[in-house]
């Protein structure tokens, strides 16, 4: 085969540098044909070599579940089980894949690149999409709003699917998925339609019909009304069949950069990574192709329990059917104090099992689960892991006493600096952007404009338990565009602890040190932030613009302060709305400060 004038200029300069390139042509690594094996050979033939880049010639590689390197693997955030790894990277030291601008295209349950335990990793100018989605696209041809049913047009060769006894069933490579969790999309704006709970499926009580081939009838189906004609109904399936494909799954390395990659779908996250010191995205896009209106089944971007830098910079998330990227740590239980400084604990919510939650010489927090507040710090000497769900951690210090009540705890050490600069997040379900690191983080120059909340600072002892509280983060300059068009009350900054009817606000403040200003926001709303257990808030010099692009809504005040300290809400200017938009503040929230605004009060 002809070696492409890149691929030899590759070559040649890795022999002047020492270092080696594989053509990976020359062991029938070729395009128009499944590579699986021969690719698993060879990544198999390098494992222990160092500064190694395998270099694509481009074109479009095809890869099979059939002959792939198979093993039982636990994935934070999505369904744990046996995974088929077309790029299965294990130990390797400073590994570079080249697709040199090729197609990676996948045809069954399959994770695509896994990276455990690597040190110094590139991975570069490749696209990553399936044969077929992991999610289906209904087209709303004519709806019935007195018997609340609707028409669709089904691309049979896209989202294969039949109907058993009123059931829509899908057919997903190994699997047949029901409709499940759904959304209404507008094929014009390519995101989800305004107010789309108006439209969801209304669950059980739905039965499908046939009327031809490609067209199915949905009877008695909507919770209010049936979709408007145009718009496409995208059905993913429920849990446990609907997270298992992530397109690129990180865990336990160091120093990994990302460039120049597409994820045109997953079946879950585009990118998944656990435990991981420093890693760097520059020019990454999650998005979804000509024929397709949503991308990857979940998150683009999701960072769990990882430390050092990380970095994303000049990215493009959209269309994906969860958030742009998520950054945090993991609350667990303590089950039981078991004596001689040993906790029994509990990995706290079921898409985290197996997750590593520490090893020896990580810090450690014990909070109160009661009120979410840290109350001592110490050293974490033993780790014994009993299962996926269940571990005995070994500390140096215990307090004396230990307080009653339900504990958890956190991990200190791994808590990365964040920086997210010049990217552009749009047109999905979900936030843009979701943060509890408890290192500095940067959050400038970017475009937000997602369905949900646009930057959500939060901190779970509920649900998802995610740590955990802030410390210090700077969100300026950026431009949020209609966000919350999911209707409800929705705000370019959220930042608020989640409690359960149990949980209560302790003694000082959960958060601290958020800085939000010189920010453009175009809102049909009127929101700006919700401030809930705030330590040292800035509001600052920040330009609130009326949008007509989504009816005009009336939610509420513009500001929430509750339970904050020394706040300074300055310098921020309104315009285009008939009244001055409104702050909010709590009796226990103290030391406010609000002057110069322009339009607000």
């Amino acid at each position: 085969m002809r070696r492409s004038l890149a691929c030899i200029v590759v070559l040649l300069l890795a022999q002047l540098v020492g270092a080696r390139t594989i053509d990976v042509s020359e062991h029938g690594i070729v395009p128009g044909r499944d590579v699986t094996f021969e690719l698993n050979a060879l990544l198999e033939s390098v494992a222990g070599q160092k500064n190694v880049t395998l270099m694509f010639p481009k074109g479009k590689y095809d890869f099979h579940p059939d002959n792939a390197f198979e093993e039982h693997r636990a994935v934070a955030n999505h369904d744990n089980g046996l995974k088929r790894m077309a790029f299965p990277l294990y130990g390797n030291r400073n590994i570079t894949i080249d697709g040199g601008g090729s197609a990676f295209i996948f045809h069954g349950h399959m994770v695509p690149f896994t990276l455990e335990g690597v040190d110094g990793s590139t991975l570069k100018n490749f696209s990553i999409d399936w044969i077929r989605s992991f999610h289906a696209e209904m087209k709303c041809v004519s709806r019935d709003l007195k018997t609340n049913s609707a028409v669709f047009d089904v691309d049979p060769e896209l989202y294969p699917y039949r109907i058993d006894n009123g059931q829509l069933l899908f057919k997903r490579f190994e699997q047949e998925d029901t409709m499940g969790s759904n959304m209404v999309w507008d094929p014009r704006t390519r995101a989800p339609i305004y107010d789309t709970r108006k439209y969801a499926l209304a669950g059980k009580h739905v039965k499908a019909q046939p009327i031809k081939p490609g067209q199915v009838k949905l009877v008695n189906a909507f919770r209010k009304e049936p979709p408007p004609v145009g718009t496409v109904l995208v059905v993913y399936g429920v849990h446990p069949t609907s997270r298992l494909c992530p397109a690129i799954h990180i865990v336990s390395s160091n120093d990994i950069k990302i460039e120049d990659v597409t994820v045109y779908e997953a079946g879950g996250m585009g990118l998944i990574v656990e435990r991981t010191d420093n890693i760097h995205l520059n020019r990454m896009k999650i998005t979804s192709t000509e024929d397709r209106i949503v991308a990857t089944r979940a998150d683009s971007t999701h960072f769990i329990g990882c430390k050092g830098k990380l970095l994303v910079e000049n990215c493009v998330f959209e269309h994906m059917l969860d958030d742009s990227i998520n950054v945090h740590g993991a609350y667990v239980r303590i089950e039981e104090y078991l004596g001689n400084n040993q906790f029994l604990c509990g990995i706290s919510h079921f898409q985290q099992w197996g997750f590593l939650f520490a090893e020896p010489g990580d810090k450690i927090a014990l909070l109160s689960r009661e009120t979410v507040l840290p109350f001592f710090e110490t050293r974490v000497t033993g780790y014994k892991k009993l299962n996926e769900k269940r571990f005995v951690l070994t500390v140096a210090k215990v307090p004396d006493p230990l307080p009653g009540g339900p504990l958890s705890a956190e991990n200190l050490t791994w808590n990365p600096d964040f920086i997210f600069r010049k990217n552009i997040t749009r047109e999905n379900r979900a936030r843009s952007v979701l943060v509890t690191t408890k290192g500095k983080v940067l959050i400038e120059d970017n475009y937000f404009a997602s369905q949900m909340h646009g930057i959500l600072i939060e901190g779970d002892n509920k649900f998802w338990y995610e740590s955990g509280a802030v410390e210090d983060v700077v969100i300026r300059n950026n431009t949020f565009e209609n966000i919350g068009f999911a209707k409800d009350n929705r705000y370019p900054l959220y930042a608020s602890p989640m409690f359960t009817p149990e949980q209560r606000m302790g003694e000082g403040q959960y958060h601290r040190n958020i800085e939000f200003t010189g920010n453009t926001i175009r809102t049909f709303n009127g929101h700006v932030a919700f401030c809930r257990s705030i330590e040292d808030l800035e509001i600052e010099d920040n330009t609130i613009e009326f949008s007509t692009d989504y009816p005009a809504a009336k939610e509420g005040p513009a500001i929430v302060l509750e339970y904050c300290n020394d706040v300074d809400i300055k310098g921020n200017k309104v315009t285009g709305f008939a009244a001055p938009l409104k702050i909010t503040q709590s009796d226990d929230t103290t030391d406010v400060e609000i002057k110069k605004n322009v339009g607000i009060e």
